[in-house]
């Protein structure tokens, strides 16, 4: 198993930031995905952010430009940036890492969320 445990989330006022952290643990031999997801009251589940491990990103439209994605492959690691909320992005981020265990076999690995409200 992969646990991942987040921290970062709370209460902003808008055009506020805050920075969402993921910290992945276990029998991991390397992550090559990590990134962030959320979820709002009667919306589907949107991808926000990812990162390879080659540093290849990936951002939800509505995000381009005012967040950034961050990893530290190191400490097994992912960071999320986020400048100029809006009310809109107020919702319940996850955060999600895929890769191998140490026997090669494959994770995919959910935290259990971080609630981000951003008020008007």
């Amino acid at each position: 198993q992969v646990q991942l445990v987040e921290s970062g989330g709370g209460l902003v006022q808008a055009g506020g930031s805050l920075r969402l952290s993921c910290e992945a643990s276990g029998n991991i031999f390397t992550i090559n995905v990590m990134g962030w997801y959320r979820q709002a009251p009667g919306k589907q589940r949107e991808l926000v952010a990812t990162m390879t491990s080659a540093r290849s990103t990936n951002y939800a439209d509505s995000v381009k430009g005012r967040f950034t994605i961050s990893r530290d492959n190191a400490k097994n690691s992912v960071y999320l940036q986020m400048n100029s909320l809006k009310p809109e992005d107020t919702a319940v981020y996850y955060c999600n890492s895929r890769g191998l265990y140490s026997d090669f076999s494959l994770f995919d690995s959910w935290g259990r969320g971080t609630q981000v409200t951003v008020s008007s």
